[in-house]
């Protein structure tokens, strides 16, 4: 069953990945309060390359220190910390595993805690629980600087032993703001016909391939679809994809959803007996990209990996078989079972444990359960942080925590993150002084 998961894969610049499974990106809030990488992430991707899976690839590496994704983010903005970039990739690229730094710009999805500054393609405010400032439109002369901040941060990347890197054009981050109509509402080159809005991912692919040469892996990350009205949706996205086929691009991440519609933040469902044949209603229920994936699948020329719900083995290796991707993205499960892989590989595991089914805010202390917005929205933060926190036990080399309580999570995550995002704060000041 598991022969699938556990065979190589060459890429079109000549790297061979060890197997077909893939840690997609999580946002770690490791750093120190200058955007400098620890020991602790170290720590993290040595466990998280111990267990097995053939690519690593990092959480959100920022590009501009005045623009985070949350405290914590890692920065290489010419702030040093080479040292502790080269100790983390030395972690992680144990037993030829592959390290892909994730290269990203929040856009307007940068806190209030961060900044209430934020930039974006225009000037559409981020509205989930007034944590997010209205953006300023960045002018036409700033969006090649910023190309340029990818393609440099790719270079740091690679110098410092990270085996590949991977663009973020997906999720609602500045790339994805640009490909969005309802989020770009520019009339210049960089906004307007799809064309013009998927420039600024053209460009910025461009830039890092030539920053990193032919034979470093490259990949991009992108929405199948928003999942919003009048945004960016799957025709758009083949039609970029048709385009990427042009570029020297060594991996297609499919994805989908933004921070006003979190896909994977709010995926739901009732556990079932993972031993239990495989009915369709699961196989629905996992990999809820797949089927755009597919249709991608159609236009694409480059490999193929897809992430978002994966649990049971028998799916994955059947997903691979059928060849509608080639390789499987988990993330999730790797926060509280880090040697999944490994097991899955082996036959030594059917299934991930499926801990999402059970964190929710839900009754008591946070009242009932309903549709309201703010509940669903803390819902899906409260989730986030409960992986959040399990992470951190794994940086600490400590054992995961998984009778923590979603109420507990979400407290214990934002008092770190108004801990660290003061300390950045002073820090900041103190520098402009």
């Amino acid at each position: 069953m598991s022969n699938m998961l556990g065979r190589s894969l060459t890429l079109p610049c000549g790297a061979v990945l060890k197997n077909r499974l893939f840690k997609s990106a999580m946002t770690e809030g490791l750093a120190t309060p200058d955007g400098k990488a620890t020991d602790l992430h170290a720590q993290l991707y040595k466990t998280w390359a111990e267990g097995g899976c053939g690519v690593l690839v990092s959480g959100n590496v920022m590009v501009d220190h005045r623009y985070l994704e949350r405290p914590g983010n890692v920065v290489i903005d010419h702030n040093g910390g080479e040292e502790m970039l080269r100790a983390w990739a030395a972690a992680a690229t144990v037993d030829d595993t592959h390290l892909w730094m994730q290269i990203s710009h929040p856009g307007r999805q940068c806190t209030r805690l961060v900044s209430g500054k934020p930039v974006s393609a225009s000037d559409v405010q981020l509205k989930i629980l007034g944590n997010f400032a209205r953006p300023r439109a960045l002018g036409e002369q700033e969006i090649p600087e910023i190309i340029q901040q990818y393609a440099r941060v790719a270079k740091v990347a690679q110098e410092t032993g990270f085996t590949g890197v991977q663009v973020h054009g997906a999720h609602g981050y500045l790339i994805s703001q640009f490909l969005s109509p309802i989020t770009n509402r520019r009339n210049d080159q960089w906004g307007g016909s799809l064309e013009n809005r998927a420039r600024l991912l053209l460009e910025t692919v461009r830039a890092v391939r030539k920053a990193v040469g032919n034979d470093y892996p490259v990949a991009i990350k992108l929405n199948s679809a928003d999942f919003q009205k009048g945004g960016f949706n799957l025709k758009e996205s083949q039609q970029v994809v048709e385009w990427l086929n042009e570029e020297p691009v060594d991996l297609l991440e499919i994805s989908g959803g933004t921070y006003e519609q979190p896909r994977l933040l709010n995926y739901k469902g009732k556990s079932k007996n993972i031993e239990e044949p495989l009915r369709e209603s699961t196989r629905k229920r996992e990999a809820y990209f797949l089927e755009y994936a597919k249709a991608i699948r159609e236009v694409a020329k480059m490999p193929l990996a897809v992430t978002g719900g994966f649990r049971n083995a028998e799916f994955m290796s059947e997903t691979l078989e059928s060849e509608a991707v080639d390789i499987i993205g988990i993330a999730r499960p790797l926060c509280s079972e880090p040697d999944l892989p490994n097991r899955l590989i082996a036959d030594n595991a059917t299934a991930a444990i499926r801990y999402e089914d059970n964190i929710r805010l839900g009754n008591g202390f946070w009242g009932p359960n309903s549709n309201n917005s703010s509940l669903k929205a803390l819902n899906a933060q409260a989730g986030a942080a409960w992986y959040y926190r399990q992470i951190i036990h794994l940086a600490k080399n400590e054992p995961v925590n998984p009778t923590l309580t979603a109420r507990q999570a979400l407290i214990d995550h934002y008092r770190d993150e108004f801990r660290i995002g003061l300390a950045r704060r002073k820090l900041m000041k103190a520098s402009q002084a």
